[in-house]
């Protein structure tokens, strides 16, 4: 009953035979490998965009960091959610690859912004001129840090408002094969199509050993960000080792098929956690993570049998849990863990 993270989890048999098959013979480095021209051939067919740069790291904090980095001066403002990722999760990375760049941060119910609270925030910034930061990219995430996704529509009015003031966007898409899944999009629709510049494609949430792509949907952009993933320290040399796992992890829809997995088990956790009397999920569950609240004892039952998960701060006098599903989680762990919890 493991539901800490989909980071928790291991990685799924094809991504190991790739590794091993990598491991033959030689291959060129920094990103010169053959395999690395066939996952960029993908990802453009994928995305129907074939002049889309793609470039692969090994965590979804350098993805995200060099992304903006490339967008956003440094006297620029990162304008994203309160609780997104990049302003809780990330120790100040974006901030220190954009060499000073200030988050500014949205409210918004569910993890997401709304198109007024991004009026608002846009016009309240860059208002004094030289004296204060000057508006510099938007960056969304999918799926949210609630567990919310935003539909294409949602996400293409956001970033057309972002674009009337010129500014570029990104969208962080650490589990990005979870909210396709979900929303039934396909990858332009959820990127280039509505405005998105540049992509963080997740995959390590996924089930990679540990592999993002940064997709950039203006080639333009793609000689700064190679500067910039060399002088960060992010350019592997023994590349074809993050190559390989990111060409098995789209071979034949496993990406999709791996993420439609963790969604059922996210639906089947937060399905019967809403059926209980003594439960109830504090965000809609659009994906694989789940935020609930619970009577008291309920931590004391699941964790003393073993669960694993985020014990969140009480509120009203109530426990609270963030759960989130993985690939390989199972029926057996789900419903283990609401038997437990209904006691």
């Amino acid at each position: 009953m493991f539901f800490a993270s989909d980071n928790t989890s291991g990685v799924p048999a094809e991504i190991m035979a790739a590794l091993a098959r990598a491991n033959e013979g030689y291959a060129r480095s920094y990103g010169a490998d053959d395999i690395m021209a066939r996952v960029t051939a993908r990802l453009r067919a994928l995305f129907d965009a074939p002049e889309a740069q793609v470039h692969l790291v090994a965590t979804g904090t350098a993805a995200n960091a060099l992304a903006l980095a490339t967008l956003t001066p440094p006297w620029g403002a990162v304008f994203c959610h309160r609780h997104a990722h990049i302003a809780e999760d990330e120790c100040g990375a974006p901030e220190f690859f954009t060499n000073g760049a200030k988050l500014a941060l949205i409210d918004g119910a569910h993890g997401k912004i709304t198109p007024a609270a991004l009026t608002e925030a846009l016009a309240t910034t860059g208002a004094s001129g030289v004296h204060g930061v000057q508006r510099g990219a938007l960056s969304l995430t999918n799926v949210t840090e609630a567990g919310t996704t935003y539909t294409p529509a949602e996400i293409a009015a956001l970033a057309a408002i972002a674009k009337s003031h010129g500014l570029p966007c990104h969208l962080d898409g650490a589990r990005f094969a979870n909210a396709l899944v979900a929303t039934g999009a396909t990858p332009a629709e959820m990127t280039w199509q509505a405005g998105i510049d540049a992509l963080s494609f997740g995959g390590t949430k996924n089930g990679l050993l540990g592999v993002e792509a940064v997709i950039l949907f203006d080639p333009a952009k793609s000689w700064e960000l190679e500067l910039r993933r060399k002088r960060g320290g992010h350019l592997f040399s023994k590349h074809r080792f993050l190559s390989a796992q990111m060409e098995a992890y789209l071979q034949d829809d496993l990406w999709l098929r791996l993420a439609s997995h963790a969604n059922d088990m996210g639906q089947r956790l937060a399905t019967g956690i809403a059926a209980l009397n003594s439960a109830a999920l504090t965000h809609p569950c659009d994906a694989n993570m789940v935020f609930a609240n619970w009577e008291q004892g309920g931590h004391a039952r699941l964790q003393g049998a073993g669960a694993v998960y985020y014990d969140l701060r009480p509120k009203d006098g109530r426990e609270t849990a963030r759960m989130v599903a993985s690939w390989n989680t199972t029926d057996d762990h789900v419903d283990r863990f609401l038997a437990l919890l209904k006691g």
